[in-house]
């Protein structure tokens, strides 16, 4: 049986050692970027993002969707290439919780778009964990450029490695 979303989440919880194993921050910030992207409404990709202080207190979640407040008119969905431009991505929606330079650490199931890397930038991010791959993105040059850390982190709970 495959078990997604809060099953996951119990059985993975379920089988760790808890006097034993604690998760590293960048595994905690991935498990909060994991269950906002379950409130993703886009059927096609699911994104979700987690913000930490430089106390690794959580300053926020969000995830990939349309602005608040929009209804999407009936067929919406329909068209994956018509709907994208439509989108807001999780690390937009993100940065509009907090100001330049408070927040530290952000986690994001897929790596950041170049745009989105722009924008980490512009709000003094200093390091970025991902889980996915976006082939398309400019991120690496782009932390490598302004010292920020990019790291992939694909082993956390609710999500298996090599999926």
């Amino acid at each position: 049986m495959k078990y997604s979303g809060v099953d996951a989440w119990a059985k993975d919880v379920s089988e760790m050692d808890m006097s034993k194993e604690r998760l590293s921050i960048p595994q905690y910030a991935m498990a909060l970027a994991h269950v906002a992207s379950l409130r993703s409404e886009d059927p096609y990709r699911k994104v979700g993002a987690a913000a930490l202080d430089f106390d690794n207190r959580v300053v926020g979640t969000a995830y990939n969707g349309l602005a608040p407040g929009f209804d999407a008119p009936e067929g919406f969905w329909d068209d994956r290439d018509k709907r994208q431009k439509f989108m807001l991505h999780a690390e937009v929606n993100l940065c509009s919780l907090f100001k330049r330079g408070e927040v530290r650490v952000i986690a994001t199931t897929t790596m950041p778009c170049t745009a989105c890397m722009q924008t980490l930038c512009a709000y003094g991010v200093e390091e970025i964990y991902y889980r996915d791959v976006y082939k398309q993105s400019d991120a690496p040059e782009i932390a490598k450029i302004y010292g920020i850390k990019l790291e992939q982190v694909a082993d956390y709970p609710l999500h298996a490695s090599g999926e």
